[in-house]
C-alpha cells in the first residue's frame, strides 16, 4: 500500500461530499434514509443524460482533433477553438 495520495481520487470525493450536503440540504435527508424514489429510473434518466453529454464532448473532440491537424497557426487555431467552445 502507498501514502501518496491520488489528486483525482480527492477531487472527486470532495465533489461527493459537496453532492451529499447539496442534497440533504435540497431534499432535507440522505440517500440512506430515502426509501421513496425510484432509484432505477433515476439511474436510467442519469445514464441517458450522461450519453447526451459523452455524444457531446466526442463530437467537439472530433472537431478540435481535425482544427488541429488542418492548422499549423497557432494564433488561427486558437481563434477557431475558442469560437467553437464559446
Amino acid at each position: 500500500m502507498t501514502t501518496e495520495s491520488d489528486k483525482i481520487v480527492l477531487q472527486v470525493i470532495e465533489k461527493y461530499a459537496q453532492r451529499s450536503e447539496l442534497g440533504v440540504s435540497k431534499y432535507g435527508t440522505t440517500l440512506e434514509k430515502n426509501n421513496h424514489d425510484n432509484y432505477l429510473k433515476h439511474l436510467q434518466e442519469e445514464l441517458m443524460d450522461a450519453s447526451l453529454y459523452l455524444e457531446k464532448l466526442m463530437t467537439l473532440n472530433k472537431e478540435i482533433t481535425r482544427l488541429v491537424r488542418d492548422h499549423s497557426n497557432n494564433a488561427e487555431l486558437g481563434q477557431l477553438i475558442r469560437q467553437l467552445i464559446s
